[in-house]
C-alpha cells in the first residue's frame, strides 16, 4: 500500500494532465466570453439594420 501510495505522490504526469485540462478551460471560458459578446453586438447590428429598412419601406409607400 505505501509502495502504491509512494508511486501515486512522485507520478508528475497526472500534474501535467491537470494542468493542461485547467488551460483548455481557462480557453474554453475566454472563446465563450467573446462568442458572447460578438453574438450580441452582432444582433444588435442585425436588428439597427432591420429597423432602417422597415423605416425605408414605409416611408417610401
Amino acid at each position: 500500500m505505501r509502495s502504491f501510495l509512494r508511486t501515486l505522490l512522485d507520478d508528475k504526469s497526472a500534474v501535467t494532465a491537470i494542468e493542461y485540462g485547467l488551460i483548455a478551460g481557462l480557453i474554453a471560458v475566454v472563446i465563450i466570453a467573446i462568442i458572447t459578446t460578438v453574438g450580441t453586438d452582432l444582433a444588435n447590428l442585425f436588428n439597427a439594420v432591420s429597423g432602417g429598412l422597415q423605416d425605408a419601406t414605409t416611408n417610401a409607400n
